[in-house]
């Protein structure tokens, strides 16, 4: 397999660019990360330089190298979900509450979702069980459980842990 040229790469982005981008955005509904699929889209077709027969198979195998890859991102992104902590830094509050959700952050999906809603929201535990779709008991276990993992990380800062319970 020989690598592909440039002038097929730019014949390749004229004749399928839309294509591709419409359908990695409907996958993923964000240009930044479609930008980043197409990228990978385009070095595996580079990599691989596979040779096609017909403008269709070539058309059918980025297609599904686009919706592979789309797919391969969302199911990291779900599973890698992060907070971008400067995104923290121009929350409305006050600088206690900032390094407490700093804390809750690194702590597992299950705890820090019920933590937020009942503490930094203010939602009761009803409340915060509908909001979230679990059982009353459910809520008060995962933040009993929450505040203990908190309480564990928040040993080093202490004052704050007192000042929040």
């Amino acid at each position: 397999m020989a690598p592909k040229k440039d002038e097929e790469i730019k014949k390749l982005i004229e004749t399928y660019g839309n294509l591709l981008y419409r359908t990695a955005y409907v996958f993923l509904g964000n240009p930044h990360d479609v930008q980043d699929v197409l990228q990978e889209v385009l070095i595996k077709y580079m990599e691989k330089a596979p040779v096609f027969h017909e403008k269709e198979h070539e058309k059918a195998w980025l297609l599904k190298v686009t919706a592979n890859l789309c797919k391969d991102y969302l199911r990291f992104s779900r599973r890698h979900a992060h907070i971008n902590l400067e995104d923290l830094e121009s929350l409305p509050v006050t600088s206690g509450q900032r390094e407490i959700i700093r804390e809750i952050i690194s702590l597992p999906a299950k705890w820090k979702t019920v933590l937020l809603l009942h503490y930094i929201e203010g939602y009761s535990i009803k409340e915060t069980a509908k909001i979230t779709g679990l059982t009353e008991s459910n809520v008060k276990k995962r933040l009993q459980r929450g505040r203990d993992a908190l309480k564990k990380q928040l040993t080093e800062c202490e004052g704050l842990y007192e000042q929040y319970q």
